[in-house]
């Protein structure tokens, strides 16, 4: 094991990302990412978890959500595995984040028709129609260590609201980055930029021994002295070793799933059996699959590992998991 953390597991990405002294990174690699578009100068971490408004609703917990001190709103997210509807899944985190935006009609105090007395009435405020649907921007950065099917084939995506014709921006406050980071293939002296050059550290720094010394920029200090895996807690420790030990049994589990798949199809072409069937034979493989990662979600849930979590690991839903 290096002497890094790994970003890609829950705690190695909260130490990197989401405690008080991940700010100065945090605003260093969002600022880099933003060049030209928007720059930072301060941010406060946001409660993470979205609760429901009603009974039937689901709720949210973000990675990390924070507000910039100019008001705009950003969300990181760092997914692990591929799972279904994770596009879809990223747009719910980005709506309920706008929509948190519009506050709540404002109680005020009102006579009552009916007796004359003063009571509480709800009342919308005196304010010009459209007024309260001012937006602030709203950025969504998503870290993902697998390829998604439904994006381009690079590394870093750019979504946003854009006229189909002409692809010009039509609406600002809706921002989406998405960062395919097995499609980030280049060598340290490859990187011609500080954010390539964070991007390459994020990717292999859980393999080293100490920073390497091309990577000169003050940045990379900070970022070497956070997360450096001795600096952990004994109770961060154990947290993240458990963390690592999941991550790998994860990694391993996908990697010899999608080898069962490959040599599925190819014996069933060379047999002569209809690339139907072979299709046929791989879903088979799949629901196996899906088998191997209920029996590790009722691990999990054993040792009694939040639904989030589990679900992130796993791939199954929460609903899922909770009926385990």
């Amino acid at each position: 094991m290096g002497k890094f953390v790994n970003p890609f597991t829950d705690l190695g990405f909260k130490i990197i990302f989401g405690q008080p002294a991940s700010k100065p990174f945090l605003i260093t690699l969002l600022n880099e990412l933003l060049a030209g578009e928007h720059r930072i100068e301060d941010l406060v971490f946001l409660d993470k978890e979205d609760h429901a408004e009603h009974v039937r609703d689901k709720g949210i917990i973000y990675d990390l959500y924070c507000r910039t001190s100019t008001g705009e709103y950003i969300i990181v997210e760092m997914q692990k595995r591929k799972h279904p509807n994770f596009l879809d899944r990223t747009l719910y985190y980005m709506c309920r984040a706008v929509s948190r935006q519009i506050e709540a009609p404002l109680a005020v105090e009102v006579p009552s028709p009916d007796d004359g007395e003063e009571g509480l009435e709800v009342r919308e405020p005196s304010l010009p129609y459209g007024t309260n649907y001012k937006l602030h921007t709203v950025y969504g950065v998503f870290f993902m260590n697998f390829k998604e099917p439904d994006l381009p084939d690079r590394f870093r995506v750019d979504a946003g609201i854009l006229d189909m014709e002409s692809h010009e921006t039509l609406n600002p406050h809706f921002r989406q980055i998405y960062l395919q980071f097995p499609y980030f293939t280049k060598e340290l002296d490859e990187c011609d930029t500080l954010l390539e050059r964070l991007f390459y550290a994020l990717k292999n720094m859980e393999h080293w021994i100490r920073m390497p010394d091309a990577l000169k920029e003050q940045v990379f200090a900070h970022l070497s002295r956070l997360a450096a895996v001795a600096n952990l807690s004994p109770e961060n420790r154990l947290a993240y070793d458990r963390a690592v030990d999941r991550y790998n049994v994860n990694r391993l589990a996908e990697e010899a799933f999608l080898q069962d798949v490959e040599e599925a199809k190819e014996k069933a072409k060379e047999e002569g059996i209809a690339e139907g069937l072979a299709e046929g034979l791989a879903e088979g493989l799949a629901e196996g699959e899906r088998q191997k990662a209920v029996e590790i979600a009722r691990n999990l849930k054993s040792l009694n590992l939040g639904l989030a979590d589990i679900a992130k690991t796993t791939g199954l839903s929460e609903e899922e998991i909770r009926r385990l």
